[in-house]
């Protein structure tokens, strides 16, 4: 009876509002939050200027980071993504190498490696240059760029496999070269199967621009701790960062929305307002493509109408094929040279250094940590792993609810999961982090420790991404199936654990195995509120030995880099166990 009465839409309605009444009548009426609410603090002006001036410039300095790394990454995400595609041995295992190594360590563990390290690696005159030339900003640039194109790699990767090999075969048999065949068939074809995964790379990359901020970059999360130190209203400081990461978010998620409209092919006629909008803001790109097409087609013909080639041309192409032979050569050359360059900086470490502090990098003080150390000055990469552990088993447990709340036909239930799972995604993890640190103790009037902080967030923070992953997967699933077995009997939570779930598990597994990776590379972002995890304790290993900061960092990427590998390696096995379809059948 009571099911009955909720299907009613009004009903519904009804408890959603006293739901938000609820949470309104206790903050504002029960709950005694002691703190000096002042928004205008970040609209007028202070002896210190405009704070609102603050995070404009930081707001602008996050887009500049943002479309250059992003520019950079699909740059070399596209070289490397057709690299792991390529038949010459030496370049498909460098460009696995690229993108094993890059996407298997943090990324603050590679900005510090980068803006730290390399520098010694050249003259001290040719270092104070580069320190004169904003050095902070480009090290940002392209640190996030290289370590995002890693990711695009595998996915630019991954659709142009999806194109069938009778396209590539056919293209061939009309006489198109490999070039031609690239740019003309596989890649626009490839593109519009993998932007909405590049959109949310490119989502990915303006969020992680807020770690700029570490080595010194003044974005919008730099601009926030600025004007809390200066004005000590962190709670509007940091509101406003959350608004302005959300409505980046939503404006990218838009564009990028628009652009997948605008490259889906549609039969004439049959275009949706989404489609209409995208035509009318791209019409000048359109236009430019149409008469490049034409001017291209125009000098084909030209070319097939000679028939014959000219000795020009037929010197040009075997000079083309000497190039290609010699490039080659060049790259093996190139390659080796890399390698000789690797195994001497290797030779020339302190080796002893990194064997007398691999103890601290994987325990920290334990067990002669101090009273207010966390669980007898346990620190480094244990903490990282328990951290972990512990944020990828509760997230799943969110993730799976709220998951099933989003596609849930309740309004009540689906609302709320929507409102959450959107939210969280639309801000950077250290924003989260902020928000569990400063904000929630001070709700709850308990004292939360930095480490239980930070899991915590974690939690949350991977529980949205992890609802989504589970959202996809059940609504993959042919409806006729929850009919069937509702028509049996079951109820919704029995269709969900016996038929639906496990089918569902097969497709999410490769998504939730990548979460599973990122919640551990995302440890080291505790490091921003004092836990000594794996990178705060290189970093003070660092600080405290000050001329070894080649070995330090190196051996912190080594670390994550090894768990990582390990666990990308065992999910792929896991991965082929799971698909009866992949497995060999012994009759």
């Amino acid at each position: 009876m009571f099911k009955h009465y909720f299907e009613k839409i009004w009903v519904q309605n009804v408890a959603l509002f006293c739901l938000l009444a609820l949470v309104v009548y206790y903050f504002g009426f029960v709950f005694e939050f002691k703190y000096d609410f002042h928004w205008a603090i970040l609209f007028e002006k202070t002896q210190y200027g405009f704070m609102s001036e603050l995070l404009l410039n930081g707001l602008n300095l996050t887009i500049t980071i943002s479309i250059y790394s992003a520019l950079i990454a699909l740059g070399l995400g596209t070289v490397f993504g057709l690299a792991r595609l390529s038949n010459f041995k030496p370049v498909y295992w460098f460009a696995t190498c690229y993108v094993e190594i890059f996407r298997n360590t943090p990324l603050l563990v590679q900005l510090f490696f980068w803006n730290f390290a390399l520098p010694y690696a050249f003259p001290e005159d040719i270092r104070m240059q580069l320190f004169e030339l904003d050095f902070e900003f480009w090290i940002a640039v392209v640190g996030l760029g290289v370590f995002t194109s890693a990711f695009m790699a595998e996915i630019i990767r991954s659709g142009i496999q999806s194109i069938p090999k009778g396209l590539l075969e056919a293209s061939y048999s009309s006489g198109l070269t490999f070039g031609q065949t690239l740019r003309r068939i596989i890649l626009p074809l490839a593109f519009r199967e993998i932007i909405p995964p590049l959109g949310s790379e490119f989502l990915n990359n303006m969020k992680n621009s807020s770690l700029a901020q570490t080595i010194g970059v003044m974005e919008i999360f730099w601009a926030m701790t600025e004007v809390t130190s200066l004005t000590y209203h962190w709670f509007e400081a940091l509101t406003a960062a959350t608004i302005i990461y959300t409505l980046l978010s939503l404006l990218i998620a838009g564009i990028m929305n628009l652009v997948n409209a605008k490259l889906k092919i549609v039969p004439k006629g049959q275009e949706t307002f989404i489609r209409k909008i995208s035509d009318a803001l791209f019409w000048i790109f359109g236009a430019i493509y149409s008469r490049c097409s034409r001017t291209k087609r125009r000098m084909a013909r030209k070319r097939a109408a000679s028939k014959t080639l000219s000795p020009t041309e037929r010197a040009l192409k075997v000079a083309w094929k000497g190039m290609t032979i010699a490039g080659r050569g060049l790259f093996v050359l190139f390659l080796c040279y890399l390698l000789f360059m690797v195994a001497k900086a290797l030779l020339g470490f302190n080796w002893e250094i990194i064997a007398k502090n691999l103890r601290t990098l994987v325990l920290w003080r334990f067990p002669n940590g101090g009273d207010t150390e966390f669980f007898m000055g346990l620190g480094g990469l244990s903490s990282s792993i328990i951290m972990a552990v512990f944020a990828i088993s509760c997230s799943f447990i969110i993730g799976l609810f709220a998951g099933m709340g989003r596609t849930s036909k309740y309004r009540f239930f689906r609302i709320p999961c929507t409102i959450y799972i959107e939210l969280i995604r639309a801000n950077p993890l250290v924003i989260v982090l902020s928000w569990m640190f400063f904000t929630i103790p001070v709700i709850l009037k308990i004292e939360l420790q930095a480490f239980w902080a930070a899991t915590w967030a974690m939690t949350i923070f991977f529980g949205a991404y992890i609802a989504e992953i589970v959202r996809a997967g059940i609504e993959n699933i042919p409806p006729g199936q929850v009919e069937a077995a509702q028509s049996t009997g079951l109820t919704y939570f029995q269709t969900m654990r016996k038929i639906i779930l496990p089918q569902a598990l097969k497709q999410m597994l490769p998504g939730l195995v990548g979460l599973f990776i990122a919640a551990f590379k995302d440890t080291s972002l505790a490091y921003i509120i004092g836990v000594m995890e794996l990178t705060r304790a290189g970093f003070a290993l660092n600080n405290r030995l000050m001329v070894y900061p080649f070995e330090i960092y190196t051996a912190v990427a080594a670390l994550y880099f090894i768990c990582c590998f390990c666990m990308s390696k065992y999910a792929a096995h896991l991965e082929r166990r799971l698909s009866p379809e992949k497995v060999r059948l012994d009759m």
